[in-house]
């Protein structure tokens, strides 16, 4: 296998062609609301459909076949396909109607993912909730030391949302009006680092449907399936080579 390029400006850039990748052999693990697994841009492609149920104290994952409650998981599904055809689909359901959820569940649902040892995590969600600041951010830091690449969009609001702004454990991204998917910026220094399209952005909806939708949550799946392109190439990536390689990336998107 190949390796990543030493540059003299300190960063990574992969060796392999990225841009003809299509997330063979790569499964997604996407924490949403369910997707809708027969949908024609995406059937055939989730391999693994859970959802969480409160058991007592404790949340518990059972096999699903209720598909998506709110179309979120769907739509988030549908990006990632578009970007990087050959990906599979974990469903780890944790919303319910109307996109909405309980912050234990989440977790659950973030802890079920890292557990499976699934090497990408989309997250479409967050919560702005202090009392889930530390256990999040412990949780990040699991998902780093495993190895998972985590990528979670951030807040739609101007207020900071958990975990997006743990940058230096996951992948953050905000929408941009940028049209190319590969087009993706890169701010360094900034909480919120990777900018991606996110607005009006045509995708999979429930009912075997399409939407045009806007904002953070699709903005992330477009970084989420680049990266699965990444690791089809070099299924070892380290969270932290990927970032490396999103920068380099970026750069070249906006030379100086």
């Amino acid at each position: 296998m190949e390796s990543f390029d030493a540059t003299m400006s300190g960063y990574f850039k992969p060796r392999h062609n990225w841009r003809e990748a299509t997330g063979r052999g790569v499964t997604v693990a996407i924490i949403d609301s369910g997707i809708e697994t027969d949908h024609p841009d995406i059937a055939g492609k989730t391999v693994e459909s859970v959802e969480a149920r409160v058991e007592g104290n404790r949340v518990v994952f059972d096999p699903s076949t209720s598909g998506d409650s709110a179309g979120h998981g769907t739509a988030c599904a549908g990006i990632i396909g578009q970007i990087a055809p050959d990906a599979r689909f974990a469903s780890i359901k944790v919303l319910g109607a109307g996109g909405l959820g309980d912050g234990q569940v989440f977790l659950a649902g973030l802890e079920y993912a890292i557990k499976q040892r699934y090497k990408v995590i989309n997250l479409s969600l967050g919560t702005t909730k202090p009392q889930f600041f530390a256990p999040l951010h412990d949780m990040l830091d699991r998902a780093y030391q495993a190895g998972c690449i985590v990528v979670a969009a951030a807040n739609n609001l101007p207020q900071p949302s958990f975990p997006s702004v743990f940058s230096s454990s996951l992948i953050s991204v905000i929408k941009s009006e940028e049209t190319d998917p590969l087009k993706f910026g890169f701010h360094y220094g900034e909480v919120i680092e990777l900018t991606a399209p996110g607005v009006n952005v045509r995708t999979a909806w429930l009912d075997k449907g399409h939407r045009n939708l806007t904002g953070n949550s699709f903005a992330c799946p477009h970084i989420t399936g680049i990266v699965a392109r990444f690791v089809e190439g070099y299924p070892n990536l380290t969270p932290f080579q990927v970032k490396s390689a999103l920068y380099a990336i970026a750069r070249e998107n906006t030379p100086e």
